[in-house]
């Protein structure tokens, strides 16, 4: 008995046990007084009653989520001995009173053993350990009492009894087939075989269960296959489906008797190890199996004529009595197999508390990033560019959340949020009007830079209405020669699957007046050809090649290469993270176009950048008066 429905399913069958034992059996009772035979009566009435108290009890003291595997069976095994005993006293009544044929009791007798028959082949039917010897406890007697009159009818009976008996036992042991059946399919994935997120969460319970009563350790193990969605759509799913079974067939054949794996779905399994006294010792297996079976994982594969490599990464938890859910433990698994993917995956990592305080901030992050706009807690900071000659010729918009509760929110925390959670859409267009807006005034007041360049998020840029965005907000802020300022920062990490969308907008866009700069340049896979696909005008060099420049004789040839490269496809080049005289130098002698950084200045407020700009612009010429050739006081 491992099933959870059959427990429920019987635990239920008590209460019904009980009313079809005390009601009915009150009717003895008042036969028996009306015959003058009520002494036999209230005995068996007693018994039964007693019985049906210490049914109540078992069904009271049913707590599925909070017994361990043993209390389960204990539970279970007392069950058997209530329902034996409940059917047993049936059969006693029956042998009570099948012999009081003056007073006719003898057919009411027959009657009930029937009856209970019945009772047991319907209420008992999920367990092939009670139907079948209480149906035959129940109708064995019957076909003797029909046999023991001696009589052609009689034995007429006793066989018509002995095929009844069959028919109940069949069709207990359909029933039970359809429910093991259905059982199965609702515990079970389909394609493996094994076990399924339904049934390893109550399985894990019971396993917390078991931890939290004898202090005892296991493990958890989350396995995810990298990059199984590749196969998939490349070779098929077909070939995914032969994959994942021939992974199974590795992990399983690594398993002992006191493992359990699971599927929880797609290309994610789940595995429970032994318990150990120690938590030393617990940690040290587990992260010891958990290599034995990436290994296992990542052997050559031949699918069908082709010739697979797969990884995994393998997020690991100590399990312990001490959490009451087994969600919290998966759950914290989960953040350990994340943090693998994380790191470039192909690996294992044991969660810790650490990785725990890391989601909270960011469920925290997500959490306030939907009230940032309606709080005004959205600010623009502004970071000048420069010319060689040192001249302010333009500046990058870059946005700060400053909260109340978390106080300065990094954009490198929370822009990664609001693109997993779609709030970049929002706040993206806020940003654009609202720089789009500094630049109009700035037009008006006369600042006159030469470009103004916004960071896009490829997800925004993506979004199937942001064409429509752009048009719209520069139509109400900007006049349409102003439009030829902007320059739009993209990232270099895109995806290969958006490169012929991403063009597309692009190009529109640029016939529009909007250009276009590679952000981070340098630091992705496909750099040249980006340089060849998309219509870019600048490229802008990543402060990691250029924060040790004077030390790092690499990072100079990385540097002078894509000057090069750059001056080849006459496209411009911005040099960001500039912070000493030394990498001015280099990169003014190498004809870098415009340099930014914290050497110059920092990002700051509206107001400072309007300071800082009017403060180098050159006093205007004084001109003579035509008169007297004197210069006005």
């Amino acid at each position: 008995m491992t099933n959870k429905t059959c427990y429920f399913f019987l635990q239920k069958q008590i209460l019904l046990m009980l009313g079809l034992s005390l009601l009915p059996g009150l009717g003895y009772i008042v036969l028996g007084w009306l015959n003058d035979i009520i002494l036999p009566a209230v005995i068996w009435y007693s018994l039964i009653a007693l019985v049906c108290f210490w049914g109540y009890r078992l069904y009271s003291s049913f707590q599925y989520d909070a017994m361990t595997p043993s209390e389960l069976d204990n539970w279970y095994k007392q069950l058997q001995w209530f329902f034996y005993i409940s059917f047993s006293l049936w059969t006693l009544v029956f042998i009570l009173y099948a012999g009081e044929t003056n007073s006719k009791m003898h057919y009411i007798a027959i009657f009930t053993q029937l009856g209970a028959s019945v009772v047991a082949s319907a209420l008992l039917y999920p367990d092939k350990k009670l139907y079948t010897p209480i149906i035959i406890i129940l109708m064995v007697p019957l076909t003797i009492y029909f046999a023991g009159i001696q009589q052609w009818y009689g034995y007429v009976l006793c066989i018509f009894a002995y095929v009844f008996m069959g028919v109940l036992l069949y069709a207990a042991k359909s029933s039970n087939k359809l429910l093991q059946k259905t059982w199965f399919q609702a515990s079970h994935d389909q394609l493996t075989i094994l076990y399924n997120r339904n049934y390893f969460i109550d399985h894990l319970q019971q396993t917390l269960n078991t931890l939290n009563r004898n202090n005892n350790f296991s493990y958890l193990l989350l396995i995810d296959l990298d990059h199984f969605k590749t196969i998939n759509d490349s070779l098929g799913h077909d070939i995914g489906d032969k994959l994942l079974i021939e992974v199974t067939r590795r992990m399983t054949d690594l398993l002992s008797k006191d493992h359990t794996l699971a599927r929880l779905g797609g290309d994610e399994f789940i595995i429970t190890g032994p318990y150990f006294n120690n938590q030393e010792d617990c940690h040290h297996e587990a992260l010891i199996f958990s290599q034995q079976l990436l290994e296992k994982i990542k052997s050559n594969y031949i699918i069908s004529t082709h010739h697979l490599y797969i990884s995994a990464s393998i997020g690991v938890n100590i399990l312990t009595g001490n959490k009451s859910r087994a969600s919290d433990f998966i759950k914290e698994a989960d953040i350990a197999m994340n943090e693998v993917k994380a790191s470039g995956r192909d690996g294992v990592i044991l969660f810790n508390e650490a990785f725990s305080q890391k989601i909270e901030k960011h469920l925290e992050i997500e959490r306030l990033l939907h009230f940032a706009l309606e709080n005004n807690e959205i600010q623009l900071n502004f970071q000048p560019q420069l010319n060689s000659d040192n001249i302010i010729i333009g500046c990058e918009v870059l946005v700060r959340w400053n909260n109340k509760e978390l106080g300065i929110v990094s954009p490198e925390e929370f822009i990664p949020i609001a693109e997993q959670t779609g709030i970049i859409i929002e706040l993206g267009s806020y940003i654009l009007e609202e720089s789009l807006k500094t630049l109009h005034n700035w037009e008006t007041s006369g600042i006159q830079l030469e470009q103004f360049s916004i960071n896009i998020s490829m997800r925004q840029i993506l979004h199937h209405d942001f064409i429509n965005d752009v048009k719209r907000i520069c139509q109400i802020h900007l006049q349409k020669p102003m439009c030829s300022k902007i320059v739009f920062e993209l990232t270099e990490t895109i995806e290969a699957d958006d490169i012929k969308k991403l063009v597309n907008i692009m190009h529109e866009l640029k016939e529009f007046g909007i250009n276009f700069s590679m952000d981070d340049f340098g630091t992705g896979y496909s750099s040249l050809s980006y340089i060849t696909q998309l219509p870019i005008k600048e490229l802008k060099i990543d402060r990691s090649f250029v924060s040790d420049l004077h030390e790092n004789s690499q990072n100079q040839a990385m540097i002078s290469s894509i000057l090069s490269l750059a001056k080849t496809f006459d496209l411009k080049i911005v040099a960001e993270g500039v912070e000493t005289s030394e990498q001015i130098d280099f990169l003014k002698e190498h004809k870098c176009d415009i340099l930014q950084g914290n050497f110059y200045s920092e990002p700051v407020s509206l107001s400072d950048f309007e300071a800082m700009y009017f403060k180098q612009k050159p006093a205007p010429v004084p001109v003579p008066d035509k008169k007297t050739g004197a210069e006005p006081d």
